[in-house]
């Protein structure tokens, strides 16, 4: 059997080292809220400052269960309370401990901070499919 795996690995900007505390601050209520549910919504990432509190830099990588929709919901939630503006992205890959057919993949997700939604986003195997059956996958 298969073990099956979300990666990514990506950078968010919120301005200032005091931004970036409030910002690990909002992430620990949520985690915290995400104890008091029977449906999690800030789960599947780590988050933490780089350059050791220096910049307003924060660090966003998958945990052992990996889940981009966490990310979003949780950049979400930073754009409304700590007002951010502009566009923000990230990829992340599906793989396997082994080569099984159709377990790899992956995708990106862009979010417009301002707006406070995401607007844009593209899975490889959806794409992938489309484009072999002649259907223009950036439609």
């Amino acid at each position: 059997m298969a073990d099956y795996f979300t990666h990514f690995s990506c950078l968010i900007d919120v301005g200032t080292p005091e931004r970036a505390a409030a910002a690990t601050a909002i992430y620990q209520r949520c985690r915290a809220e995400d104890e008091e549910t029977e449906e999690p919504q800030y789960r599947g990432f780590d988050l933490s400052p780089q350059e050791e509190g220096q910049s307003g830099e924060l660090w966003i990588r998958d945990d052992d269960s990996g889940d981009p929709d966490g990310v979003v919901a949780f950049v979400l939630r930073l754009a409304q309370e700590l007002d951010l503006r502009g566009l923000w992205g990230f990829d992340f890959a599906h793989t396997a401990s082994r080569p099984l057919l159709g377990s790899f993949g992956g995708g990106a997700t862009v979010i417009d901070l301002t707006a406070r939604k995401v607007i844009g986003f593209v899975g490889t195997q959806t794409w992938l499919a489309q484009a072999l059956t002649g259907e223009d996958p950036d439609a």
